[in-house]
């Protein structure tokens, strides 16, 4: 960490990535950052996309994941908290056993929001195969959470083309598709540590952690409700807990945390004042804030200091591609 009174910024190198991504590139900026701290234990209250956990379980950290987004959850559980288990060729069969057979009807009728109706009856019946996994089987219940892992990949593949682009879809049926994102899935990484995923609030989630570090990757500011966020997001959520009459309720059990809608810059701070300030027991803070002209670093830091002296400010700069900067600050 540095040492000097006053918090030092720090430009960061951009890590070398073989894609060229977003995604690659804001992991290798968080992992090199994460690289410099000293820690055998983190918590993660907004964990999202699970791959910076993968890599803190390959440094035989032990890592507490948990979202509020089910298909987070979902795919923490899978990933994160799994140490070994897999989907077999056996798995697989059962999984996708008639899933273009319609029934008398969807029992997910919202799929028809995002996928065509022979498509919907898929996604529909992948879900119940799914669900209907052995429950007397071991593991039955990462079992569960690796198959709507797979499953999320195979809708955000159809997702991915619009009006102008499906004629470049491969002409595969889902199924195949489905086995393809099963073969190139993260084999399970296992640290020997007891990892966990949960599906909380993130307050209640941190006041119980006993961990040596807070990797809090802030929520983007926004004034939308939580079911416009985001396309990809919302259908998965939807996908998984089966329909989509549970945004009202979510959003009323979320409200005044952060995670949800702001309607200015000085609610958002209080948000996240309110929430760090749950996190005073954790020995060291790693606070991920993305800065899209709406809250600045300084703002963001700013809030912290008034907490916990801040050590050092870490920043990426990928305007050139999305016109967002990120920056990790460190208290």
């Amino acid at each position: 960490m540095v040492s000097e009174s006053r918090p030092q910024t720090i430009q960061a190198r951009p890590a070398p990535n073989g894609s060229g991504t977003i995604t690659v590139g804001w992991l290798a900026f968080e992992a090199s950052v994460l690289r410099r701290l000293k820690f055998r234990s983190v918590a993660m209250p907004f964990t999202g996309e699970p791959e910076l956990g993968l890599y803190l379980k390959r440094w035989d950290a032990r890592v507490a994941a948990n979202d509020q987004a089910e298909w987070a959850y979902a795919r923490a559980h899978a990933f994160i908290e799994n140490n070994s288990e897999r989907l077999t060729e056996e798995n697989l069969e059962r999984l996708l056993e008639d899933l273009y057979v319609p029934r008398d009807e969807l029992n997910n009728p919202a799929l028809r929001k995002w996928f065509t109706e022979t498509d919907a009856w898929w996604f529909d019946n992948l879900r119940l195969n799914i669900l209907n996994t052995d429950s007397t089987t071991g593991g039955a219940s990462i079992l569960r959470s690796l198959a709507l892992s797979v499953g999320m990949s195979v809708g955000d593949y159809v997702l991915s083309f619009d009006d102008e682009t499906r004629s470049l879809r491969e002409p595969l049926a889902l199924s195949d598709v489905f086995r393809r994102a099963w073969q190139s899935a993260p084999a399970p990484v296992n640290n020997s540590q007891r990892n966990t995923a949960t599906n909380r609030d993130a307050r209640s989630f941190i006041a119980e952690q006993h961990a040596d570090l807070l990797f809090l990757r802030l929520p983007r500011a926004t004034n939308l409700p939580l079911r416009a966020c985001s396309t990809l997001l919302s259908w998965r959520e939807e996908w998984v807990r089966g329909g989509d009459d549970f945004w009202d309720e979510a959003e009323r059990a979320l409200s005044g945390r952060l995670g949800t809608p702001v309607a200015t810059k000085q609610q958002y701070l209080r948000f996240v004042e309110e929430l760090i300030q749950t996190a005073a027991h954790l020995p060291a803070w790693a606070i991920a804030h993305t800065e899209d002209g709406f809250i600045t670093t300084g703002e963001i830091a700013e809030c912290v200091g008034q907490i916990r002296k801040v050590e050092a400010i870490y920043t990426k700069d990928f305007s050139e591609l999305t016109g967002l900067r990120a920056s990790i600050i460190v208290a």
